[in-house]
C-alpha cells in the first residue's frame, strides 16, 4: 500500500484498504510514517515493541489521509488515536498498552494470537 503523490484517497477507499489490511494481516500497526521513519514517538515506541517479539507485520502509514483513516479505525477500535495494533483481526491498542503488556510479560503472547 503505498502513497502515490498526488493521488487523494477517498473515506470510502481507506474504509476498505482498513478492512482488507486487518483481515488479510495476522499483525498490522496503523501508524504515522513507516517502519523505517516512523513520524512520532507513539509509533516509534510502538514498531520497537512489536519488533521485539515479531519479524513479520505489516504496518500502515496514515499520514496520507490521516482524518479518513482516523474515522475508519474509530469503527473497528471506539478509538481515534493513532497508533493502532491489530493481532488477528481484533483490536490490541496503542503504543501505551503495548508497553504495559510488554512490562507485564504478556505482549509475545499476545502477539502470537494467544
Amino acid at each position: 500500500m503505498t502513497f502515490q503523490p498526488g493521488s487523494e484517497l477517498s473515506p470510502e477507499e481507506v474504509q476498505e484498504r482498513v478492512d482488507e489490511t486487518i483481515e488479510n494481516n495476522r499483525v498490522v500497526l496503523f501508524m504515522k510514517g513507516n517502519r523505517l521513519m516512523p513520524q512520532c514517538g507513539y509509533s516509534m515506541k510502538a514498531v520497537e515493541l512489536i519488533s521485539q517479539y515479531e519479524e513479520e507485520f505489516e504496518t500502515v502509514d496514515v499520514l496520507p489521509a490521516l482524518d479518513s483513516y482516523r474515522s475508519a479505525l474509530e469503527g473497528h477500535s471506539g478509538w481515534e488515536t493513532i497508533p493502532q495494533t491489530y493481532v488477528e483481526g481484533e483490536f490490541v491498542g496503542g503504543s501505551d498498552i503495548l508497553e504495559e503488556l510488554d512490562e507485564r510479560g504478556e505482549l509475545s503472547e499476545t502477539l502470537a494470537g494467544n
